[in-house]
């Protein structure tokens, strides 16, 4: 059974890409760090709806422009395992690209570009600034005012995002992300895979289609791009990533709530492992065992 690919390959920013919230690194710097995440924790477990919290944790903060263009230092700092190689062998594959994020838009557009995903695939938070304030006549920094309300400042906006960037365009959509407003956006797309390599929110644990529990961001490939793909990277300067991908999958890192897919991802995995067998004698872990490949088996990577 064929696993098809996923043509538009949407992220969620922060606890996906990167292992930080970017509200609560500005947080930290106003001394407001546990008010704030108490807030961050509530809106990404579905607690309170994000339109309750998104103004308050600002306000809290009160940052200046110079403090939120320094997330995206952060950001870089602090990128999920294996993010960018992934985003890279993505669009190897022939895989677009997008994020879709309630952070804010110049730190995450800053840190998406880094990654490699085009600038006009990014979609965030756009703030404004008291021109009037820091001191303006002699250059100071320019104080918080207030943000763009709109889809993103809510818990279930991001669908509306995903269907305007997936407009006349053609092709099967997948989102990962970690939060509650990421599950919801799952309606919006073909696939929604929950990511639990930075925190593993119970919520979205049971209740995603898919859940990734590694660290690492590498099984994502094998679900977005199918894992015949995995197989074309081995021929390519993707190979480790490729192989650490089928190692993850084989220690477990996939889980499936939905036993359809289950079943279409693990005979779509049986039938890569034949092909992968017959050609190469051993598994993509272990190049130097031949025939390793036959005591391997699609099922242990999912439960």
């Amino acid at each position: 059974m064929r696993w098809p690919p996923y043509e538009h390959i949407f992220f969620d920013c922060d606890s996906t890409l990167t292992t930080i919230e970017g509200i609560d690194i500005l947080a930290e710097s106003a001394g407001k760090k546990w008010r704030v995440e108490v807030l961050t924790q509530a809106a990404m477990e579905g607690d309170l709806d994000l339109a309750e919290v998104y103004e308050r944790r600002l306000r809290a903060v009160n940052p200046t422009k110079s403090q939120i263009h320094d997330i995206h230092h952060a950001y870089k700092r602090n990128p999920v395992e294996d993010a960018q190689q992934v985003i890279a062998a993505l669009k190897e594959l022939g895989q677009e690209v997008y994020i879709i994020s309630g952070g804010l838009l110049e730190p995450v557009r800053e840190f998406g570009v880094y990654l490699g995903v085009p600038k006009e695939n990014i979609r965030a938070v756009g703030v404004t600034y008291n021109e009037l304030s820091g001191q303006w006549w002699v250059g100071g920094d320019e104080e918080y005012l207030d943000f763009e309300d709109g889809a993103l400042t809510v818990s279930d906006g991001k669908a509306d995002i995903v269907a305007e960037l997936l407009k006349d365009k053609n092709g099967r959509s997948l989102l990962v992300g970690d939060g509650a407003s990421d599950l919801l956006a799952g309606r919006a797309v073909d696939l929604f895979v929950g990511f639990g390599g930075v925190v593993s929110r119970d919520k979205v644990r049971e209740e995603a289609p898919v859940f990734i529990h590694s660290s690492s961001l590498a099984p994502l490939l094998a679900l977005a791009a199918g894992p015949a793909a995995l197989r074309r990277l081995e021929d390519s300067s993707y190979q480790s990533l490729s192989r650490k991908a089928w190692d993850l999958i084989q220690s477990g890192a996939i889980s499936f709530n939905n036993e359809r897919l289950n079943k279409k991802f693990s005979a779509a995995v049986e039938a890569h492992k034949t092909l992968y067998s017959r050609s190469n004698g051993s598994p993509p872990g272990d190049p130097g065992r031949p025939g390793a490949m036959d005591d391997w088996t699609p099922d242990a990577g999912v439960r």
